[in-house]
């Protein structure tokens, strides 16, 4: 179960912060096989300010529009895996919600199961997984 945290501009609107939050999520699905009901992503919307970056870092020529995706997640991906991730979450951004790939960072937090409680203050180990109903 992937956790995610995406930052945002404080301006985009509902139904874009929307279509980000599903083109991270297909991108999940389709790239590391996570289960379609392990929907986690918490949105936070940064005011103009409250984030500063190089808007040349690397080469990479960035907007106003900046998206970081914070992924915190089972270790075990490989190297491979990651890459095709993170692929997949910059072309789904551009593809549903019109974000430049170039304004698109992503952050990966590797840990192991103990350290995760996801439900009556338990490890999420001693949790069995079960699949949501559809809906």
């Amino acid at each position: 179960m992937p956790f995610i945290h995406t930052y945002l501009p404080q301006a985009t609107p509902p139904t874009e912060r929307d279509a980000v939050v599903q083109a991270i999520h297909q991108a999940l699905v389709d790239g590391i096989g996570m289960p379609q009901d392990e929907l986690f992503n918490m949105v936070t919307a940064y005011a103009p300010g409250q984030f500063a970056f190089s808007r040349s870092f690397n080469g990479v020529v960035r907007s106003n529009g900046v998206v970081v995706v914070e992924i915190t997640l089972r270790r075990g991906r490989s190297d491979a895996m990651k890459r095709a991730l993170y692929a997949g979450i910059a072309g789904n951004l551009e593809a549903m919600a019109h974000v430049s790939p170039a304004d698109v960072f992503i952050f990966m937090h590797e840990n192991d199961y103990s350290d995760w409680s996801v439900g009556h203050g338990r490890f999420a180990m001693q949790l069995v997984q079960q699949v949501g109903a559809p809906g």
